[in-house]
């Protein structure tokens, strides 16, 4: 067992990553890891923060792998971002704590989840930790992709980029981590077209299935524009209800917590004023994580719906692709059987521009109606 026994499909990474621990003398200041959603790239930084803190260079199991991988190593800072953006203030106080050098470890890494969410401010000033680098410090960025990421920070980071690991090696995760059976690992590996967290989602929770059948069977019933417009709503239902079933948990955890640490009575009616603000505060940051969550739960219902589309499109042109909804064979020769090629390129580009435009601040129902309305099928399928 090693710290990378968790980074599937990622050898040519955990080569180079591994190679960098050993030349201990050589180490660059500063990692950007890129690859598509669900592809690793925290899970890779986690696992390279503790083979540079370990001994023996990643044994996995000592304490230094293993408080590095949860997050509780006090020389290994993780950033997770909770709102839409990382704020110039986060970041100067990430800057300062990297000017200290390691208190129990060998190394004192910083890692920040979503670096494509620095503002300006904020990229600019880690720039400049990044042109005058600590010794034994270490940042390790992570993001969608190299334009995601200002051009200033590129060129002074050694890029690593993670690719989407396959079908199989992502449902083995999920049977040997996780204890799913083998089908239920396979189902969900396809379904989530290699995304390793949402695969696990998937596979752990029934709901979670329920919600993205509803999606795929969306391709073939938007005839009208009432259909189209009911269809987008729905979209933005759905989405909500993702959202709130991932997070509701967690917010009542967070409010309890801070009201336990405050030591504020949970059942009282009302609050003294200094506990009230500080409820309030928690509050706006749990809307504001809420409406970020529900963006991106909008985004991955359209990457589920696009899939039906890509999958009708490979059984148009006749092409020796697996499907990645071989479940839904018969919505999916539907499509395929009233649109023509050109037309299922079509509202596969209408859905990357509705993702765009979310991505963009578009109202999401706005853009998801103005998408729904190009997705419109020639005739009934009756499906």
């Amino acid at each position: 067992m090693t710290v990378w026994r968790d980074l599937v499909g990622q050898e040519p990474t955990v080569e180079t990553l591994s190679r960098a621990v050993r030349a201990e003398a050589s180490m660059t200041h500063a990692w950007l890891f890129t690859g598509p959603p669900g592809s690793g790239r925290s899970t890779a930084a986690r696992a390279f923060a503790a083979a540079l803190q370990c001994p023996e260079g990643g044994c996995g199991e000592c304490r230094e792998c293993r408080t590095a991988l949860d997050g509780s190593h006090a020389d290994v800072k993780v950033v997770a971002t909770e709102g839409l953006s990382i704020q110039v203030r986060d970041t100067r106080d990430l800057v300062q704590e990297s000017a200290l050098r390691p208190s129990v470890g060998r190394w004192r890494v910083i890692i920040i989840e979503d670096a494509d969410r620095l503002t300006e401010r904020a990229a600019d000033a880690l720039l400049k930790a990044l042109e005058e680098p600590t010794p034994r410090t270490v940042w390790m960025l992570c993001a969608p992709s190299l334009e995601d990421v200002i051009i200033t920070i590129r060129s002074r980071s050694r890029h690593v980029r993670l690719r989407t690991p396959p079908v199989h090696a992502v449902a083995e995760l999920l049977e040997r981590r996780d204890g799913v059976d083998a089908p239920m690992a396979l189902h969900a590996a396809r379904a989530a077209q290699s995304h390793i967290g949402l695969a696990r989602r998937l596979a752990r929770d029934e709901g979670a299935r329920i919600r993205r059948r509803d999606v795929i069977a969306m391709a073939t019933k938007i005839v009208g524009v009432g259909d189209a417009v009911d269809a987008a709503a729905d979209l933005a239902q759905i989405a909500d209800e993702e959202s709130t079933a991932s997070t509701a948990e967690r917010d009542a955890a967070e409010r309890s917590r801070l009201l336990e640490t405050l030591g504020a009575d949970p059942t009282a009616r009302t609050q003294p004023p200094h506990i009230r603000s500080q409820l309030v505060a928690l509050e706006k940051e749990q809307r504001t994580r809420a409406t970020r969550h529900a963006r991106d739960m909008v985004d991955r219902s359209l990457v589920d719906l696009m899939s039906v589309y890509r999958d009708a499109l490979v059984l148009r042109l006749g092409s020796n692709v697996d499907l990645i909804n071989p479940d839904a064979i018969d919505r999916v020769r539907s499509l395929g059987a009233v649109f023509s090629a050109e037309q299922l390129l079509r509202c596969l580009d209408a859905i990357t521009e509705a993702r765009e435009r979310i991505n963009a601040n578009v109202p999401p129902l706005l853009a998801l109606e103005a998408m729904a309305l190009q997705l419109r099928v020639p005739r009934d399928l009756n499906l």
